[in-house]
């Protein structure tokens, strides 16, 4: 009966993917119309950026395991397509869905496009205005390739319908706070890292600094952690720290000096850290967003973010600036139901032949 049924390939590659995906699987899973194949990257390898997110979200061990990671965004996207390549044409996928705007999310976009194979974008019309983060050239392209984009907000749907992308576009809300919602509850009663690290809430803030324009540059990362170590004086920073962030402190000979390093987190550990934080620094696009989803008031490392509402809101702010506006709630972000309806579009492009 399931080979019969209409299949999408999900490529995944990192961390976010697998929170925003966990959500969609779900759904798939509940309603059970559509095949679904699993594809990851592997740019995120390590056990604690990656088969932790697999078990914690309850997401099948992928179908496809590429292997690729390090080097480069042209020469890791291009040995990825080729991986890719093969795989999707042997899949025959009668979709193939991506999510954010990583390598692996250009990457799977571009072989299915070659492919003649219709994409799906989750998170679809985000932009900084700022080409030179390679994130936000994946995105554009990413848009532009895909016959389906799944928008978070509204301010998204503007930013495609300013570039002439109108039709296949869908105000779904956010995969990420729907995977908030589900498991935050589950997340404090398992997690042991607050306890571990004998950390009282509200008396700490959680920090991260991955992304490349922050860690491939001595001078950007060296003020970063200059930033963080002078909020430090007033409020104990633990950061946890990813594998290309601590292997470019020790290439540049950086000190994190007056700030608290631990490993790489699971989910439900930085759920966890994150809830009881007094605040967030982050150079990550989706921690913006979560902080947001717990209440936690953000600083984000960067001088621009695709998520303008958290800066509009109150909850977010860049680290240039001297403080937060006033202080409201979003409502864009939908009640929790991002995955249903993206699951709807999908049921009706696949089984009906509407999109």
């Amino acid at each position: 009966m399931a080979q019969n049924l209409p299949k999408i390939v999900c490529i995944l590659g990192n961390r976010p993917h697998f929170v925003k995906y966990g959500p969609i699987h779900r759904v798939l899973v509940q309603r059970g119309r559509i095949r679904e194949v699993i594809i990851h990257t592997d740019q995120h390898h390590d056990p604690d950026m990656s088969d932790v997110f697999f078990r914690e979200l309850e997401i099948p061990a992928p179908d496809h395991s590429l292997g690729i990671s390090g080097g480069g965004n042209a020469e890791m996207a291009g040995r990825m397509m080729i991986g890719l390549d093969k795989v999707i044409e042997n899949e025959a996928p009668d979709l193939c869905l991506v999510l954010g705007d990583t390598n692996s999310t250009l990457a799977g976009a571009l072989v299915a496009a070659s492919l003649g194979i219709p994409v799906a974008h989750v998170e679809a019309g985000l932009r900084s205005f700022d080409r030179s983060m390679p994130e936000e050239i994946n995105r554009i392209t990413v848009d532009h390739l895909s016959t389906v984009l799944f928008a978070p907000t509204s301010n998204a749907i503007q930013n495609l319908t300013c570039e002439g992308l109108v039709n296949g576009v869908h105000h779904v809300g956010d995969v990420m706070y729907d995977a908030t919602l589900q498991f935050r509850n589950k997340a404090q009663r398992r997690s042991n890292i607050r306890k571990g690290l004998n950390l009282e809430e509200g008396q700490y803030a959680t920090a991260t600094v991955h992304r490349a324009k922050t860690t491939d540059r001595k001078e950007n990362l060296k003020e970063a952690l200059d930033y963080l170590r002078e909020e430090a004086r007033t409020l104990p920073i633990y950061i946890p720290v990813h594998p290309r962030t601590e292997s470019r402190i020790e290439q540049y000979g950086l000190s994190t000096k007056g700030l608290h390093t631990i490993r790489p987190l699971g989910y439900f550990d930085m759920l966890s850290l994150v809830a009881g934080s007094a605040r967030v620094y982050t150079d990550s696009g989706g921690l913006q967003k979560e902080a947001y989803f717990l209440r936690v008031p953000c600083v984000t490392l960067r001088d621009n973010t695709e998520w303008k509402e958290t800066i509009a809101s109150g909850w977010n702010r860049l680290w240039r600036e001297k403080d937060w506006n006033a202080r409201h709630e979003i409502d864009d972000y939908g009640s929790g139901d991002a995955a249903e309806k993206i699951i709807d579009v999908l049921e009706r492009l696949l089984l009906d032949g509407s999109g």
